[in-house]
Parts: structure tokens; sequence; C-alpha cells
């Protein structure tokens, strides 16, 4: 079968979703054009910053996409099979993923542009509130710990011949090159007073010529420094946490906005580059369709994994992803211009994402069961794939497999500092903390934890450290979507009385809550039994923080039934005008 058939439906569905449930979630919340938002009534032009939607959404597109919907999917198509992999993405992304990114916007623009969990504080409680922002700033960190070690990883390594000639050292300088042309645009934009579209018919080309130019000039550390690959691989995780550390920091005029306006745009590349190989490169489908409710990896190695509840986690962004209502009510509220945009920035992007993470599916399905393209990391798999597709159109595999990876890079850029400003937001609304050394101290604290779980894991250690975060982050992410979606379910609900809360937003809870503390469970209690099934204390911290998160978890449950089950008139909203909610 071509996989024309599998993209061309998919598109269909995801557009049809978009016209009718996305106009009807915009009905059900009563956006108001001519309601007052956050960004404009509070400008400081540090964190609120109004954009046009053109602008923010490729911003808040590539803030939430990041890797999630690359690496995800390729990990569940490749263990799976690709059908229930491309099930859950269409169905989460309408029915689940995107009601959670948009309510959350929504939400967070009602209440001053304040996180979830302010939200969660007025029509739940303290308690509710506190053990929110801690689960919040845990995920954060293992999302910073797994995002990092997945693009540390891939700034190391020798030229290979399947990678076109590529090598880590290459997309090191391709990367730090456009970093330096989003700082540049930012500069431009700000105070020569370029327009935006004028900036990217400026700066979108020196990209290109990023890609082309970085492997001419590669920052090759463990050649540089002598070191092995693994303590490169330390070296450069350093390196980007410090990056974390300063961008946390600055005025998203300066880095925030035009790298995620690049950084949308390279979104839409990739996808474009797999529309064009799927239209005109006759793709067949070669991976099988189903593996079995509890498939080994194709290598053989390994216990079998069950596809429920595993599934559910292993593909988060690109059907539901906890992380988006961080960025929707972190950074994306504090910049929406009208409530009005709400629709196409929140739900459009989630939908976008749905799509990304298709072409990545089919990265997998283009490849037989046992064939070496799908041997490699989840981004090598991505780059073949892609580098495939570019190949319809004449580009060598080397600039195809470059761009794919520099995308890769970039996608994640957009996470690590994202998260580390939210995380800078968290600690200062649990500290009070406020000024510049509330900022200092929030940033570097959400940078350090990170840090020491990357230099604590040994350089020879066969399994990567982002493997080893990964199915973790995937669980305590997937359950952070939950906890949102029960957070606003219980202010839809306490606002509203209306059936429909249960159905739009109270299913999608139901959802999440169980898959993901299933997973959660089944990752964490074995840590506590020995070999002989025997109860034991691991020396890791991560089962005991999966612990923590479960314990917090349960807490919230508990205190949004006893809310729920109450009466008593809901909290005034915090907004910038009488409630409209």
């Amino acid at each position: 079968m071509n996989l024309l058939w599998i993209v061309l439906p998919s598109a269909l569905v995801l557009g049809v979703a978009y016209l009718t449930y996305g106009r009807l979630l915009g009905r059900l919340l009563r956006l108001d054009p001519q309601a007052p938002v956050p960004a404009v009534e509070l400008r400081d032009g540090i964190d609120f910053e109004p954009l046009a939607p053109a602008a923010l959404l490729p911003q808040h597109f590539s803030a939430i996409a990041a890797a999630g919907p690359i690496v995800g999917p390729i990990l569940a198509g490749v263990l799976f099979g690709w059908l229930p992999a491309l099930v859950w993405i269409i169905v989460g992304s309408i029915f689940v993923g995107g009601v959670q990114d948009i309510t959350s916007l929504v939400a967070s623009i009602r209440h001053r542009a304040t996180s979830i969990a302010e939200v969660v504080r007025l029509y739940m409680s303290r308690r509710s509130y506190l053990m929110f922002l801690s689960f919040i700033w845990i995920a954060l960190v293992y999302i910073i710990v797994a995002f990092t070690g997945v693009t540390a990883a891939s700034f190391v390594g020798a030229p290979l011949a399947e990678n076109g000639g590529i090598g880590g050292g290459a997309i090191a300088s391709s990367s730090l090159i456009y970093l330096g042309i989003t700082l540049a645009m930012g500069v431009a934009m700000r105070y020569a007073g370029m327009p935006s579209w004028l900036a990217l018919c400026v700066f979108l080309p020196m990209v290109v010529g990023a890609i082309v130019w970085g492997p001419s000039v590669p920052l090759d550390l463990a050649a540089i420094t002598g070191w092995s690959d693994g303590a490169a691989v330390k070296l450069w995780s350093a390196i980007l946490l410090a990056y974390c550390l300063v961008a946390g920091v600055l005025p998203v005029w300066l880095l925030l906005q035009p790298r995620g306006q690049l950084g949308g745009y390279f979104l839409y590349a990739a996808l474009a580059a797999g529309a064009l190989g799927l239209a005109f490169g006759n793709v067949q489908v070669e991976y099988p369709m189903f593996r079995g409710w509890n498939p080994v990896a194709p290598s053989g190695v390994g216990a079998g994994v069950a596809l429920v509840p595993m599934l559910f986690i292993t593909i988060a962004c690109g059907a539901c992803s906890g992380f988006h209502s961080l960025i929707a009510s972190g950074t994306t509220s504090k910049q929406l211009r009208n409530e009005m945009d709400a629709k196409p920035v929140a739900y459009g992007s989630m939908l976008l994402e749905g799509m990304v993470a298709v072409v990545s599916l089919c990265c997998v399905m283009m490849f037989k069961e046992n064939s070496a393209e799908l041997a490699g990391k989840p981004n090598q798999i991505y780059a073949h794939g892609i580098g495939k597709f570019l190949d319809v159109m004449n580009v060598s595999k080397g600039i195809g497999v470059t761009f794919a990876l520099m995308a890769f890079t970039t996608f994640v850029y957009d996470t690590l500092d994202v998260c580390t400003r939210l995380g800078r937001f968290i600690l200062q609304e649990l500290t009070g903390w406020r000024g510049r050394g509330g900022r200092l101290f929030g940033t570097a604290l959400t940078a350090g934890v990170p840090l020491f779980f990357m230099l604590r894991h040994p350089s020879d250690a066969k399994t990567p450290v982002w493997q080893l975060f990964w199915n973790l982050f995937g669980a305590s992410n997937q359950l952070l979507a939950a906890l949102t979606l029960l957070g606003v379910t219980v202010w839809l609900w306490r606002t509203r009385r209306a059936m429909w809360v249960w159905f739009v937003t109270g299913i999608p809870t139901v959802i999440m809550y169980v898959m993901s503390t299933w997973a959660l469970i089944t990752m964490t209690v074995p840590a506590f039994r020995s070999s002989e099934g025997a109860w034991q204390a691991p020396s890791d911290v991560v089962p005991w923080i999966g612990l923590v998160l479960l314990g917090l978890a349960a807490l919230m449950l508990v205190e949004a039934v006893r809310v729920l089950a109450g009466s008593g008139e809901p909290p005034r909203e915090i907004g910038l005008a009488t409630a409209v909610a």
C-alpha cells in the first residue's frame, strides 16, 4: 500500500476536526473577541508581549512539538506496529490533546495569564495548588533531562556513510549558527523596526545556509578534547543546560519569539518535505501493521511490552501531552492578542502536531521490520526517512539528513529553554520571590537539577540517559495531562454546571488518568522488589520520584472529588474583566 493513502485521509480527518469540533469548542468556551487579554493589559516587554496569530502560532507550535512527535511515534511504531500508533495519534489529538490545549489556554487568559496550577488553587484548594505545582516542576525536570540527553547525543559521533557522511559535530555547528541567527533576528525586529514578514524573508534563507555550511565547520568536542563520546555527551549536556540558564531569563523578544517563529517554519518545512516525498515518491508501506499485544523489540532483546497502557505514554506529543498545558498557560497566554486566536493557536497547533507525528510514523512504515535504517536512535530513523523523502527532489542524502537532524535539534531547543522558563515561573509562584533575584534562583535551580542527573550518569553506560528517562518522562507527562484536564473540568463545572463538561473534558480526564497511573505503577513498583520477590529500597532516585508523583496524583484526585461533591458558589475569576466563563 502507498503511504499516501495513510497520510491523505489523516490530514483530511484532522482538517475536518478543526473546522467542526474546534468550532464547537470555541462556542462552548464562549471565546469573545472584545474581551481584554493579559498580553495587552499587562504588557511589560519581558514576559507579556502581544503577538499576531501568524507569528504566535509557529512559536507555540514549535514549543509544544519539540522532539516529542518524532521520538514517541517512532518508538511506538517500531515496537507495536503502525496501526495502533496511528489510531491513537488521530483520536488523541482531536478529542484529548486538542481539548486540553485550548481549555488550559483559555483558563489561563481568563485568570490574568496565571499557570493552570493557579486555576486549580482558585477552584479546588491551596493544598491542590501546592501539590500540582510540585508535580509540574518534577515533570519539567524530567522533560529537560530527557531532551538534553537526546540533543547532546545528536551532537556527538563520527561521520557515517549511512548518514550521508554527516557527523554529530556538523549538527552541532549548524544548530549553534541557527541560534546566532535567531538572536540577530530578535535584535533586528526590536531595534531596527523590521516587520515580522521581512525578518522571515531575511533570516529563513540564513537558516538554509546554516544547514549547508555547518558540515564544513564541524564542532566535534570529542576530537577537540580527546575525550570519549560518552564524556563529550556530558560536556554538551552541561553546555546546553548553561544555554537554558541564560535563555530562561532573556526577554521573550530577544530569543523566544524569533526562535519560535523560525522553529515553527522549520516544522512546516519538515511537513512539506514529507508531503512532497509522499506525493511523488511512490513510497510503499513495508513495516507490519500490528506486532501483538505484548511485543518484544524487533531485535528480540528484552521482555515484551504491553500495548495497553504503554502505547499511551510512549506517544505523548502528537496525541496528548501535559507539557502543552504548561506552554499554553505559561508563555502563550502572555502573548495571545485576542481570545479568538486561541482556536488556531492552541487547537490548530495540536492538530498540526498530530500531522508531524503521522509523518514521523511514516519514517518507520517505509522500512522493513529488520532493516538497518530502524536500528538507530529515533532521530536517526527520522533523518533516514526525511532524507528518503527529499531524495525525490534530488536533494543529496547528506543535505537531507543534516536538514532532518537539525530540525530535530531545533525543536528540542524550543523545549529546553521554554521548560526552564516555566520552571522559573513555578518556583517563583511557590516561593513568592519576584524580581531579578527570584528569576535567577528559579532558573538556576530548574537547570541545575537536570545537570546533576546528567553528570551522575556513567559515561560508558550502554543505555543513554534519555532512554533511561523516556518512559518515566512519558508517564509523568501524561499524568500531568490528566491532572490538567482534571483542573479544567473542575473550573468548567463550577462556573458552568453544564453536562457537556463531563463529555468534553471529563472522559479525556478518566482516560489519561487511568492509562498514566497504570503505566507509572508498572514502571515504579518492580524497582521496590528484589529478584527473589522481597521488598527493597532501591538506590536509584528515579523510582522514588515515580512514587512521589503517584502520591501527588492520588491526593489531587481525592481533592477534586471532594470539591466536585460539595456545593457552594464558585470563586470569581481573577481576569481582567468580569467573569466570562
